[in-house]
C-alpha cells in the first residue's frame, strides 16, 4: 500500500505544476514591421504626385487645404496638355473632366503650368475651363525659396 501512495503523490505534484502562459508582450516583431512600413512609405509618398514633370513657378503665396485626389491639368514646356497623367488634347479637356468631376462644376480644378510654357496656352486651357462651367480654377506654383 505504500507503494501505491508514493505513486500517487508524485502524479499529484506533476498536476499541481500546469504550464503557466508567459504575460510578457514581445515587441520586437512589431517594432520591425513598423520600421519596414516606414521606410515604404518614406520611399512612395514622393511617388504619388502627378506624374507629368513640371518646372513650376515659384510665389509667396500661403498653400491651400488640399483633398484627396484633386483633379489636375497639366501644361508642360512644350505646350501639351494632361489631364491627371494622361495626355489630350485641349478640345478633348472638358467632356473627359466633366466625365470624372465627381460634384461636376463644383469641383476643384488645379491648374499646373510650366514656367516656360507661352502665357496663351495656358490661358486657352483656364478658358475651356471657365467656359464649361468650371469656376473652381486654382494655379499650383512653388513656394518661392528667396526674393529675386
Amino acid at each position: 500500500m505504500g507503494a501505491s501512495l508514493a505513486g500517487n503523490g508524485g502524479a499529484g505534484r506533476r498536476r499541481g505544476r500546469r504550464y503557466r502562459p508567459m504575460s510578457e508582450i514581445n515587441v520586437t516583431p512589431f517594432v520591425d514591421v513598423m520600421l519596414v512600413l516606414l521606410i515604404v512609405f518614406m520611399v512612395t509618398a514622393p511617388l504619388l504626385t502627378v506624374g507629368v514633370p513640371i518646372d513650376l513657378p515659384e510665389t509667396q503665396a500661403k498653400p491651400l487645404e488640399g483633398q484627396k485626389e484633386p483633379l489636375t491639368v497639366s501644361v508642360d514646356n512644350q505646350g501639351r496638355v494632361f489631364l491627371q497623367d494622361t495626355e489630350i488634347t485641349v478640345e478633348e479637356l472638358v467632356p473627359k473632366l466633366t466625365a470624372i468631376a465627381e460634384r461636376g462644376v463644383e469641383e476643384r480644378v488645379f491648374v499646373r503650368g510650366d514656367r516656360t510654357v507661352d502665357y496663351g496656352t495656358v490661358m486657352r486651357v483656364m478658358g475651356r475651363l471657365n467656359q464649361a462651367g468650371f469656376r473652381r480654377i486654382a494655379l499650383v506654383t512653388d513656394i518661392e525659396q528667396g526674393q529675386r
